[in-house]
């Protein structure tokens, strides 16, 4: 199901929403769970960044981080693939809150 609404110009806006057809339930939950990973791993790499910028990890601890991230973010784009989904697909629209996910974040594949 996609609706609009305007945009603070004027223009419409497409809102992204969770379908609920019985025939797209496991494309549909596959996008919500993937939704809150990406959420998850978004929220993980910027802490990474934070603590290596303060200077709190070792050069052995940054490279396991750095590795984890690109495996995580490796598997995301596999799964995506899996089920069709775009990155763009995972940043679901909360209505007056806007989107979940920053913008152009989760769109960087």
């Amino acid at each position: 199901m996609t609706t609009s609404r305007p945009h603070a110009n004027g223009t419409a806006a497409p809102r992204r929403r969770v379908e609920l057809d019985p025939d797209t339930v496991e494309r549909d939950l596959a996008r919500l769970v993937l939704t809150v990973v990406e959420l998850l791993r978004q929220l993980m790499e910027r802490q990474a960044l934070r603590r290596v910028e303060t200077g709190e990890l070792s050069e052995d601890q940054e490279e396991r981080i750095g590795l984890t991230l690109m495996l995580l973010d490796s598997r995301m784009s596999e799964l995506r693939s899996k089920f069709g989904l775009r990155p763009e697909d995972l940043n679901i629209d909360l209505g007056p809150l806007g989107p979940l996910l920053p913008r152009g974040d989760s769109e960087s594949d």
